[in-house]
């Protein structure tokens, strides 16, 4: 893997969880907002909004940097809508990250070839 494609991937890992926090802080203004005079969710969906967007700017360019399959691209754009996803992406895209390291250092010492 070169560093460009590292880079891709940690960029969408390193916004994935905020992302996803984000996206349940604003489940729970829009609740609030419902419930009581508390009113966060203007703030609250502009943050949500710009880190979502981020999120797939850098979705896209680590798909076309790592040529994932159609399934494995779209899991990871799905992971993105899903409440709770985005902590999942995060540790899937951690695997995969350090298995590429892995993976590199054996081709690099000569364990295996390809």
């Amino acid at each position: 893997m070169d560093i460009k494609t590292a880079s891709a991937i940690r960029r969408l890992r390193l916004v994935s969880a905020p992302e996803a926090v984000s996206f349940l802080l604003l489940l729970v203004c829009s609740v609030l907002k419902r419930t009581t005079d508390f009113n966060a969710v203007p703030v609250m969906g502009m943050v949500h909004g710009v880190l979502f967007v981020l999120y797939v700017l850098f979705w896209a360019d680590a798909w076309n940097r790592t040529k994932w399959s159609a399934k494995r691209g779209i899991l990871y754009f799905v992971l993105s809508v899903l409440p709770t996803g985005g902590f999942f992406a995060e540790r899937k895209l951690r695997r995969e990250a350090e298995d590429a390291v892995i993976a590199s250092r054996a081709r690099r010492e000569g364990v295996v070839t390809s």
